[in-house]
């Protein structure tokens, strides 16, 4: 258990358990470093291995295509982790190419986003952003009035400072509140010749 949580670490530390029955002592359970995989670990550390076919003489052309590898399995990872579109269940053509559309938009705005981001806070990814603005919450507060008609007012929460701060940088702004909405689904019907009999 503890190998697998210390993954390629686990191969620098030689350890000796007790036997099936054995306790747990000092002279029964042992550890020690291996200093020479250590130090190769150390020496590889912050490099990169890379091997092609392509000619020697250019190796920017092969960092090149390199990043380009590892940007398609960020955007492999960000469709199916942060946008979660899988699975497809869809078995007509034009949904999945619907789906597909909906999907590739969506991996648009959050690459959108992310360069937004880029010049204010480049550690601050797409994901916690919308998981901070999502908390921004739309309600209908319906307030019923004195004639039987109900008001309805459509409205967001108030931003705390930290909404501000990341709509500010961003150059965005919230809404205007729109005007409230009544309906007349329960005002009572009156005859007009009550009215006249009332006049």
């Amino acid at each position: 258990m503890l190998k697998h949580e210390a993954g390629r670490a686990a191969h620098m530390v030689e350890i000796e358990a007790p036997a099936p029955g054995e306790p747990v002592n000092e002279k029964t359970f042992q550890y020690r470093l291996k200093r020479q995989e250590y130090r190769q670990a150390r020496h590889r550390d912050g490099s990169y291995l890379l091997r092609t076919t392509l000619p020697p003489d250019q190796p920017e052309k092969l960092w090149e295509q390199y990043m380009v590898l590892v940007e398609i399995e960020a955007a492999f990872k960000c469709l199916k982790s942060d946008l979660a579109i899988r699975p497809v269940y869809h078995q007509l053509e034009n949904r999945v190419e619907a789906h597909i559309l909906v999907a590739f938009l969506g991996y648009c705005l959050t690459v959108t986003l992310k360069n937004m981001l880029r010049p204010h806070a480049p550690g601050l990814t797409p994901r916690a952003v919308l998981e901070t603005l999502g908390t921004i919450q739309m309600v209908d507060v319906q307030i019923p009035t004195t004639d039987g008609r109900c008001l309805t007012m459509p409205r967001h929460t108030q931003p705390q400072a930290e909404h501000l701060m990341i709509l500010e940088k961003l150059g965005l702004s919230l809404p205007p509140q729109p005007p409230p909405r009544i309906t007349a689904g329960q005002v009572h019907q009156t005859d007009p010749s009550e009215n006249l009999t009332n006049l």
